[in-house]
């Protein structure tokens, strides 16, 4: 198989992947969280009436606690004053 084969049907591309990058490095510079802990981003499709089509959760797993937030978008339109939004006070793990 060439090695500039691009699946058309894969549901992750570059743009995808720069961009939970980037929502993973907000979300551990807002939260100065030290290496160990686990970030995770997701997108997610949302069935249910009333629900935007996609939404993006955002999991910090350290040690036994696990906080989720979440953007109403699409991973790569989510900024980073929507990570600062969605991880205020009142949601910050420590």
């Amino acid at each position: 198989m060439n090695d500039a084969f691009v699946n058309p049907l894969a549901r992750t591309g570059p743009s995808v992947i720069n961009s939970a990058r980037a929502i993973k490095s907000w979300v551990r510079k807002r939260l100065s969280l030290p290496d160990e802990v686990v970030v995770s981003v997701s997108e997610l499709a949302c069935h249910v009436p009333g629900c935007p089509p996609k939404e993006t959760v955002i999991l910090v797993m350290q040690g036994t606690e696990t906080a989720r937030a979440s953007v109403h978008k699409p991973i790569t339109a989510v900024t980073e004053e929507d990570v600062a939004h969605a991880f205020s006070a009142s949601t910050n793990p420590h």
